[in-house]
């Protein structure tokens, strides 16, 4: 748990505090000063007895007992400094702002986990090293610029950047965001952003805490505790949006299935933060639009009506919209012809609404008016005035400010001339409003926001999966590809169904399996990884000369230590897979076979476990779905069949973390069932893994 000296101290040390503002040390003191602090502050500078107007302590060992220190010495120092505050004088709470630590080299390194294990031992808790601070309401810990305007119900902003964490923070401000915190985690050498988060799930009270969380994120390092406490806030009413950075990486990376080729460093990332309920954003400016959002009440639909006075805005924001899946519906009838009758000649209400550059704030009332009540198919407004700066505009910002907490529908304000209408923007911020600037940024963000799925909770399946016999196989099994009888073991053992096959060495045996099965039959090299791109698979065989042939031809091709025998089945092909992910667990990926997967990647991901209702949801998201559906008078396939392989191969990597990569391709779907015709699995021990 966070130390309540670092939240609510009563009192502060700034080691290295001095009366020049230009460096971390004189500007951190200066912005406790500022900052209304309630309590004592205090200085440590050896060279000055004076700093700020404050008497300065020559060295830490002179100072009373003190709740929270804020560092700003060279490193070096550091240590002893920590030692004889945290065992000496009672200190609770740390702020490390000095770099050269573990972000420099090895030595850093020995004296941060120094600073980490002194502060563990006396149960404190340390802020960074190498960060800008900490802010909250009771005082101003940061040596940076721009303070925010600072609310209990504000945002809670947790970033591992300093320098990124300002520039969000001005993003922000200048939106009118208020902030009930400011988390800059730095090396995260004791607190990181799981620690933080936790924190904030642990202590959250409906009444009092914020429900907004913004994240800057560059390390997930325990991805399954971010997950759970990030996904409980959710669940209790807050509402996340993260940047994760750093995710690409140069090159692809070499894999022998499919499924390893395009599990990224990012895909686990994306699956981590949609099952968390997250909505993930990749600009400063995208997350300051999501984080406005938040402020207003939560969107019920996708149907948007767009208000404005100016037509390319709205014809871009239009484009926006209904590129990310939202709906501008056509409003007509009765209803809309009394609204028209209160507009300027030359308006229009078909949607977008266009009620002309001339247009007053009272018929901007009227709009708003037959949006929340006379049309049924509007489920939120988007209003776009901005100014050419030739008349004040006022009242239509307080016609907006009213109707924003009035309307049962959300109303967004798309305000575009922060020049000419600079002095309206500002009192119209100064009343709690958050602004977008932005038509295009805000569809987007909007759009982003209504595709951002709830927290998944994991569901009970029954329990599909024979759990002793996938442990028997795994037990039983060196490192490496598994064979084609244990794979359609595990397969089976967890609820697939599969081909009838058999593993055959001579060409004898082929012809009776074939025989037994029934023509066509399939034949398939087993060895090899990459069977076809050897021109180890033969379709629709069709009789026993035709076996004999392809035995002969199959056992010449290197490394073919047998073959297969499969009954000849037809389907659509489907393909689902998994890649184990590190500290991120298992990433279940799911799409249509063939030609979509090996060109389109049209895959979906998640994480295990795997619900059901997030098994639908992966296959609903496919661009192909429609084909699954069924598509021009082709047939689809079982969908709830399609979430069921889902599922169950997740239940299986559940029971057998031991796998690292697998593919089921193709799976064969008809409107019936799905079948697994091909599959390869291959195992590591979990201490042999990077």
């Amino acid at each position: 748990m966070i130390n309540a000296k670092l939240l609510n101290p009563k009192n502060i040390v700034v080691v290295g505090g001095s009366d020049d503002v230009t460096k971390a040390g004189g500007k951190v003191l200066k912005n406790l000063l500022s900052g209304n602090f309630p309590g004592d502050i205090y200085a440590v500078n050896p060279k000055a007895p004076v700093v700020q107007g404050l008497t300065a302590f020559a060295d830490v060992s002179l100072l009373p007992l003190t709740d929270l220190a804020v560092i700003a010495v060279a490193a070096r120092y550091c240590p002893g400094i920590v030692r004889t505050l945290a065992t000496e004088k009672g200190t609770g709470g740390f702020i490390i702002l000095s770099a050269g630590f573990g972000e420099e080299n090895e030595e850093g390194a020995a004296l941060e986990k120094e600073i980490v294990e002194t502060i563990n031992s006396t149960g404190g808790t340390l802020i960074g090293p190498n960060c800008i601070g900490f802010l909250n309401n009771n005082y101003h810990g940061v040596f940076t610029e721009p303070i925010p305007r600072l609310s209990p119900k504000g945002i809670d902003f947790i970033s591992g950047s300093g320098a990124t964490a300002v520039f969000i923070l001005e993003t922000a401000i200048t939106g009118g965001l208020p902030f009930s915190s400011v988390w800059s985690v730095g090396n995260s050498a004791q607190t990181g952003v799981e620690d933080v988060m936790e924190h904030l799930d642990l202590t959250f009270d409906p009444l009092t805490s914020s429900r907004i969380k913004l994240l800057y994120i560059e390390n997930i390092g325990d991805p399954q505790r971010f997950l759970r406490h990030s996904s409980s806030l959710i669940r209790k009413g807050c509402r996340i949006a993260a940047i994760k950075a750093g995710s690409s990486e140069a090159g692809s990376r070499a894999a022998s299935s499919h499924t390893g080729a395009m599990a990224s460093p990012d895909t686990a990332v994306d699956a981590l933060l949609r099952k968390a309920g997250i909505v993930r954003c990749y600009s400063r400016a995208d997350l300051a639009a999501v984080a406005a959002l938040f402020t207003y009440k939560p969107l019920k639909g996708r149907r948007i009506a767009i208000v404005t006075h100016a037509g390319g805005p709205a014809v871009m924001l239009t484009d926006a919209l209904s590129e990310g899946g939202m709906e501008i519906p056509r409003l007509s009838g009765p209803a809309s012809e009394r609204l028209l009758e209160k507009l300027f000649p030359g308006s229009s209400v078909a949607n977008p609404i266009d009620f002309l550059a001339t247009g007053t704030a009272e018929q901007l009332g009227y709009i708003i008016d037959a949006c929340e009540n006379d049309f049924d198919e509007v489920d939120a407004m988007a209003v776009i005035f901005g100014s050419p700066g030739l008349f004040p505009v006022d009242d239509v910002y307080n016609l907006l400010h009213e109707k924003i907490r009035s309307c049962k529908i959300p109303v967004y304000p798309v305000m575009p001339s922060v020049i000419n209408v600079k002095r309206e923007i500002a009192d119209f911020i100064a009343k709690g409003n958050a602004i977008f600037t932005d038509e295009v940024l805000f569809g987007r963000a909007l759009c982003r926001v209504n595709a951002t799925p709830v927290p998944a909770v994991p569901e009970s399946n029954g329990n599909r999966a024979d759990f002793k016999v996938i442990r028997e196989v795994i037990d039983s099994a060196t490192e490496g590809y598994l064979t084609p009888e244990m794979v359609n073991t595990l397969l089976r053992a967890a609820g697939i169904e599969t081909v009838p096959e058999n593993v055959v060495t001579s060409a004898e045996a082929a012809v009776r399996a074939a025989a037994a099965m029934g023509y066509p039959v399939v034949m398939k090299v087993v060895g090899p990884v990459h069977k076809s791109d050897i021109g180890g698979v033969a379709l629709n065989i069709s009789n026993g000369e035709r076996v004999r042939e392809e035995y002969t031809r199959m056992t010449a091709l290197p490394e073919v230590t047998g073959i297969l025998i499969q009954k000849m089945i037809s389907g659509r092909e489907l393909f689902c897979g998994a890649t184990s992910e590190g500290r991120f667990g298992h990433l279940v990926m799911a799409g249509m076979g063939g030609i979509f997967i090996e060109v389109f990647r049209d895959v979906a991901t998640a994480l295990v476990p795997v619900s059901d209702q997030e098994a639908r949801s992966m296959i609903r998201s496919l661009k192909s779905y429609k084909m699954i559906k069924g598509v021009r008078g082709a047939e689809g396939v079982n969908e709830e069949a399609f979430a069921r392989v889902i599922t169950s191969l997740s239940d299986l990597l559940a029971a057998a973390p031991e796998i690292v990569e697998m593919d089921i391709n193709p799976l064969l779907g008809t409107p019936d069932r799905i079948v697994a015709v091909d599959a390869r699995i291959r195992v590591q021990a979990i201490g042999n893994r990077q």
